[in-house]
């Protein structure tokens, strides 16, 4: 969780455990929120906007009946940052070319193959056609992060536009992702040959791939992209490691080019279509529990046992079963972050999960199913007994024992927790602007 999250989640939880909304407790709560966003390089402008409206709505605006006024300013803070960061992308699942263009570092290569992957699951036969013929390494990165999809190219070819139309010969697919090269900077020669590559394909998306890093600072680059060769919109990536997400994407807004999608972490299957309205949600700690749901419809996971988790119900058998089918998912870290649990569950805990995975599941194999049912009942006798069964030292079995009482009580509060938020959150949208 960066700290554009965690300041928002302190805001939340300020507002939220306060007696009274009085005037102190609303201008403390606001600034807040101003050092959270000028510290996620959002500009002062935009910030200085936002606490001004957020003021005169509490000032003037009547409070709704069946929310209270802290309830309501955690609403209006919620609704003022999604406007923010422009409107949410709905993907056409239709036969496509796709072309990536961008300055050199921003993970393109990477978001090429994710974007052909995205839409595979989508139903769409897809293929990837490398024209970078400066990093010598990027036609095999293709090959190697695509098993699944072709990928077309040539190593010993010079001239990017003679790659893309003898490629554009083979069997069509029903999306073609083009990745062009970069540079360090945006110059002629890149231009040209982006404006070259355009030119041939005709692509129905022109995307320009940009760091969550580099902040405020997107604006310069996505209108300099604009003006160069025309754009149908921005994909971000590292925003799951970048605490200036909030100000790349709210650079972007401002400059009128849609974030289209938006990278959550370094694997093939790490992108989502970007919805502002989840991406607050789960800033704010809401969690976002339609992203779990996707990825546990992805990965054919039993929806009853994702269920049980959700609500905390679940033994040492439960939480077995989750150790391999959540590894699927993504990191164990991602996961509670999405379930809106990154301040509740202890950095140090889900790192040690994650890090020993492999012995917990040798140490439950040598359990019993009465005991892998009834966790209370592992005492200092069967804790020897498993030791010497899974050949694992006692403090290793005590270590795990822990995090699953850790874990579980984290996940007990968070049922409640998600009951109140689920709460809260239909009273956002049941509650008129």
């Amino acid at each position: 969780m960066n700290k554009l999250s965690e300041g928002l989640r302190k805001f939340v939880n300020r507002v939220s455990s306060a007696r009274t909304l009085d005037k102190d407790t609303l201008e403390k709560s606001i600034k807040e929120i101003q050092r959270t966003l000028i510290s996620a390089d959002v500009d002062v402008k935009i910030v200085q906007e936002l606490s001004n409206s957020l003021r005169d709505e509490l000032k003037h605006e009547k409070v709704p009946k069946g929310i209270s006024k802290k309830e309501y300013f955690i609403k209006k803070t919620y609704e003022n940052l999604t406007e923010l960061l422009g409107e949410k992308n709905e993907p056409k699942v239709k036969p496509k070319k796709i072309l990536l263009c961008g300055i050199y570092g921003t993970g393109k290569t990477t978001t090429a193959a994710k974007i052909a992957k995205f839409y595979l699951k989508k139903g769409l036969s897809s293929r990837i056609i490398c024209t970078d013929t400066y990093r010598p390494a990027a036609l095999e990165q293709l090959r190697q992060l695509t098993e699944d999809i072709p990928v077309c190219g040539d190593e010993n070819e010079e001239n990017a536009e003679k790659i893309l139309k003898n490629c554009l010969k083979e069997p069509e697919k029903e999306v073609t992702v083009i990745d062009s090269a970069g540079r360090d900077s945006l110059n002629e020669k890149l231009l040209d040959e982006i404006k070259r590559l355009k030119k041939a394909s005709e692509p129905d998306e022109t995307y320009l791939v940009l760091s969550g890093d580099i902040g405020k600072t997107a604006k310069k680059q996505a209108q300099e992209f604009q003006e160069a060769i025309g754009l149908t919109g921005i994909i971000m990536t590292k925003m799951d490691s970048s605490a200036k997400g909030g100000g790349a994407l709210t650079a972007c807004s401002k400059a009128g080019i849609p974030v289209k999608f938006i990278g959550t972490g370094e694997k093939i299957d790490d992108l989502q279509a970007f919805d502002p309205e989840r991406f607050v949600s789960r800033l704010m700690g809401f969690g976002d529990l339609q992203g779990i749901l996707e990825k546990v419809s992805e990965q054919e996971i039993e929806k009853e046992d994702m269920e049980d988790i959700l609500k905390g119900e679940f033994n040492l058998k439960k939480f077995y079963k989750q150790l391999e089918q959540t590894s699927n998912l993504g990191s164990l870290k991602k996961i509670v972050d999405m379930m809106g649990l990154g301040m509740k569950l202890p950095d140090d805990a889900v790192e040690e999960t994650e890090e020993n995975l492999e012995d917990y599941r040798v140490i439950m194999d040598s359990m019993t199913e009465e005991e892998l049912e009834s966790p209370k009942l592992i005492k200092e006798e069967r804790i020897n007994r498993i030791s010497k069964g899974s050949g694992k030292p006692k403090e290793k079995v005590k270590r795990l024992l822990k995090q699953y009482r850790t874990t579980k009580k984290m996940f007990d509060k968070f049922g409640g927790s998600k009951k109140k938020m689920g709460k809260l959150m239909k009273k956002f949208k049941k509650t008129p602007l």
